[in-house]
């Protein structure tokens, strides 16, 4: 038998705060009524049992043993059961547009005393003293990680950045909330308990609910696919604001704190402070700086450097523990001085945040749970948690309402500012850490903190789908005018909006733009967008490169130096007709769209053309762009104010300079006509192709025997653009125009066969589905897999099966509001479908 102090833990965790002050008096202890009990901050009087020591690894099964008898398997156990559990609370609330935060502090209170702790057979079993102690120390580290993560994404440039909008709603809702809760706190003030009643207290409060972190705000931004939006981005400024506000809020109260116990504790406090910073801005920030320039460009930083920044994040929560700071504070200073984005910052986000976030955080918030009793609230009464409450409410009313007057007074509109107001009211990780912090400092005991966890819960769950409700980031890119090729008069100019992934898509792009055959009296405005994936920053950037010098972004954006220099070779041989405008965004996938969609309305842009990415090398075919309805090419088809060509490059010989390639040789383009808006999009587009002397164009019209299945109007306007172009090209030899009348879809494909069997096209132009006669497709749905992103037609022809094409264009016409979208478009969350 071993005797093990304390027997009941007390409720001591690191939490801003840690527990082991280098400056204050060790603990004393005495023996009272043969109990021992400690005097420090942060303990109460425990008492002395006796457990029986477990011995760590069993023999086995085999052998009589119970795998939850020894220590090591009841921890491996805890791991287990406490991600499951998470995992499953997610998947469960998914549909209700809950936050991971929320699903995560319910799977932390199931295992808890509120749930499944109430019984004592599963605490004995499950959570022992021994793994109660692991998984708190686990949680710790967990939030220490977590925090430092958050500052490595942050962008503390983006404050020079902020216009004065930004500044005042941030302004106001941070010291509008602080006032009220700290009149509401003084005038309840007598009801208080002696601790609450502090001015420290009282300011650390207040500070807390009218000043709401960052990381909390791009979570939630980043899980609605808001980041790119016009809220999203105000938030992010906001929260960038309001966080730099927080930070010197902590100090001020923590040194209040510590000048409560002596005068003295609160002087050390800001010396070691003052060294701390000192330290971390010259020495740490060198250190990284100089990991940058020793990486090669283009390359991820060397595993021997992530490890020892990371053991660094324990170093600094050692020493802020050590110095009396909060502990997650120095990690998170840590994060704020390295540079976010590639390549450290990008590696270091990589490399570590999948098992921060799935592995260690679950275990934070089983600590959260563990300590969350909710029936201690009804032990403890409404006159004990009445005062916090009220501190509470009144500061969220206050934070929600100052925002919003604030946003509507700086000419927000109406939605977006509640919208605006939700965000910022959100609670998150850095609140719970405040909270444990509160109580280690004797701020709030367990009952008051039992009911801060309940009503994070019910607040973040509330106001999450509330957002999803008020705004609809498509809803700012829907357009009544037609922006269209075929409504685009051909003597006036064109505006091209191409999207680059990767240098690799640049020649097919090029190659087609020089098949478009833009002329003086015909000119294009090309816009080429260059879109990387947003790793290791939080917040999206969008660059215009004419107000910034292309040297100063090639070390965050290597292949962009690359794709400007090819495209402006292009440009430069095609001067008299060609303008070239450059811009490179930065964002999530999900929300590259929204990026997209701004800037074709800023450019006006006729038609949106994308490299689909499925570059065919032998019997392998590979997507670049990733498929599915939160893909790139999905969300544009869904929502683009202009038309949309999808480019599927097959062969490499259009990734071969246009010079050795195309120039001088005749190359055959075909386009398939199966009637609906599509088709005659893509019709206009070829019309503009056969004015290069290079090319031939032929146009096979699939017409459906005995008309069968057509709808009239869309056969009148069919009619109408066929004839004009016939008319227009009939002299011309280089364009032939054919009829070929189907039953169904096995006669479709026949034919098209057929024409391969002719004629070799290097390019193949197809409308997706908008208003083709389902008579002609009859019967070939099941065939292809792509289908919801190319249509079945371009699907088809552009497979691995299908040899005879270079390339595949599937052209989509701007779908005006009121036709509805003929794609299975992400569907409307089911708050939003509830309310709206």
């Amino acid at each position: 038998m071993v005797r093990v102090f304390p027997a009941r833990l007390p409720f001591t965790p690191r939490g801003w705060q840690g527990h082991s002050q280098g400056y204050q008096p060790s603990p004393t202890m005495r023996i009272r009524d043969d109990k021992f009990q400690t005097f420090s901050r942060g303990t109460a009087a425990v008492p002395l049992v006796c457990v029986r020591a477990r011995k760590t690894h069993s023999y086995g099964i085999f052998y009589g043993h119970n795998p939850l008898n020894f220590a090591f398997n009841v921890i491996l156990v805890d791991l287990i059961l406490i991600i499951l559990i998470t995992r499953t609370v997610r998947f469960l609330l998914k549909p209700l547009v809950q936050p991971r935060l929320v699903s995560e502090l319910i799977g932390g209170i199931i295992i808890g005393p509120s749930l499944l702790g109430q019984s004592k057979s599963f605490t004995n079993t499950m959570f022992p003293l021994y793994s109660n102690f692991v998984l708190r120390n686990i949680g710790v580290m967990g939030f220490m990680l977590f925090v430092f993560i958050s500052g490595v994404k942050m962008d503390l440039g983006l404050l020079k950045r902020t216009g004065k909008k930004h500044i005042c709603i941030a302004l106001s809702s941070v010291f509008g909330p602080l006032i009220v809760v700290i009149i509401v706190a003084l005038i309840i003030r007598k009801s208080m308990n002696e601790e609450l009643a502090k001015l420290s207290s009282i300011g650390a409060i207040a500070s807390s609910m009218s000043v709401a972190a960052f990381p909390i705000h791009y979570a939630v931004l980043q899980e609605l696919n808001l980041l790119s939006s016009e809220v999203g981005s105000m938030a992010l400024s906001i929260a960038l604001i309001s966080d730099s506000i927080r930070m010197n809020f902590l100090v001020v109260c923590e040194a209040m704190k510590q000048g409560e116990v002596a005068v003295q504790g609160s002087i050390w406090y800001l010396i070691s402070l003052v060294i701390l910073v000192a330290f971390s801005v010259t020495a740490i920030r060198r250190a990284m700086m100089w990991i940058i320039e020793k990486t090669p460009e283009g390359e991820s930083v060397d595993q021997f450097y992530v490890v020892a920044i990371l053991m660094l994040v324990f170093v600094m929560g050692f020493l802020t523990d050590m110095f009396g700071i909060a502990i997650a504070q120095g990690p998170f200073w840590l994060g704020l001085l390295i540079p976010n984005g590639p390549p450290l910052g990008a590696t270091l986000v990589e490399r570590s945040e999948t098992i921060i976030m799935e592995i260690i955080m679950p275990c934070s918030f089983a600590f959260i749970g563990l300590y969350t009793d909710f029936s201690a609230m009804t032990e403890a009464g409404w006159s004990t948690l009445g005062p916090l409450f009220a501190l509470v409410i009144s500061g969220f009313l206050s934070k929600f309402l100052s925002t919003l007057v604030a946003a509507i007074m700086v000419a927000v509109p109406s939605r977006d500012s509640v919208a605006l107001s939700l965000v910022l009211s959100l609670r998150g990780q850095v609140e719970l850490i405040i909270y444990v912090h509160w109580v280690d400092t004797n701020i709030i005991q367990l009952p008051s903190f039992a009911m801060l966890i309940f009503l994070t819960t019910v607040l973040t769950g509330t106001l999450t789908p509330l957002i999803s409700v008020f705004y609809d980031p498509t809803k700012p890119y829907v357009v009544n005018k037609r922006r269209t090729i075929q409504h685009t008069p051909s003597d006036t100019e064109l505006r091209i909006l191409l999207c680059i992934q990767d240098k690799e898509s640049v020649p097919s792009l090029v190659n087609l733009l020089e098949f478009s055959h833009p002329t003086v009296n015909n000119p294009f405005s090309v816009y080429a967008f260059h879109l990387v994936e947003l790793i290791g920053r939080a917040n999206p950037l969008f660059i215009e490169h004419q107000n910034q010098e292309q040297k100063d972004l090639s070390s965050i954006f290597p292949d962009s130096e690359i794709i400007h220099h090819a495209l402006k070779l292009y440009q430069e041989r095609r001067d008299d007709c060609v303008k070239l405008y450059f811009f490179t965004a930065s964002t999530a996938k999900r929300t590259m769209y929204q990026d997209v969609f701004k800037l074709a309305l800023i450019s006006k842009a006729a038609i949106i053309i994308i490299p689909f990415g499925k570059n065919c090398v032998g019997d392998m075919a590979t997507e670049h762009w990733g498929a599915g309805q939160q893909s790139i090419n999905t969300n544009v088809l869904a929502n683009a104010p202009c038309s949309v060509g999808l480019l599927v490059d097959k062969a490499h010989r259009w990734h071969l300079p246009l010079s050795r390639s195309f120039r001088g040789a005749t190359h055959k383009f075909i386009v398939l006509f199966l009637g609906g808006a599509d088709c005659r999009e893509a019709l206009a587009y070829a019309d503009r192709m056969v004015g290069n002397p290079n090319v031939s164009l032929t146009v096979t019209r699939f017409i459906s025997s005995n008309s069968e299945g057509d709808d009239e109007r869309e056969k009148k306007l069919d009619d109408g653009l066929v004839t004009w172009f016939w008319v227009k090209n009939e002299a011309n030899e280089r364009v032939i125009y054919r009829e070929v009348v189907v039953r169904n879809g096995a006669d479709t494909v026949s034919a098209i066969q057929a024409m391969t069997e002719e004629n070799y096209y290097h390019l193949w132009i197809v409308g997706r589905k908008q208003g083709m006669n389902p008579r002609l497709l009859e019967g070939l749905s099941t065939w292809t897999e792509n289908q919801e992103e190319l249509g079945i037609i371009g699907d088809y022809v552009s497979s691995t099966d299908f040899v005879a094409a270079d390339s595949v264009l599937v052209v989509q016409q701007q779908i005006l509001r009121g036709q509805g979208a003929t794609i299975s478009a992400p569907s409307p969350s089911f708050m939003r479908r509830m309310f709206c």
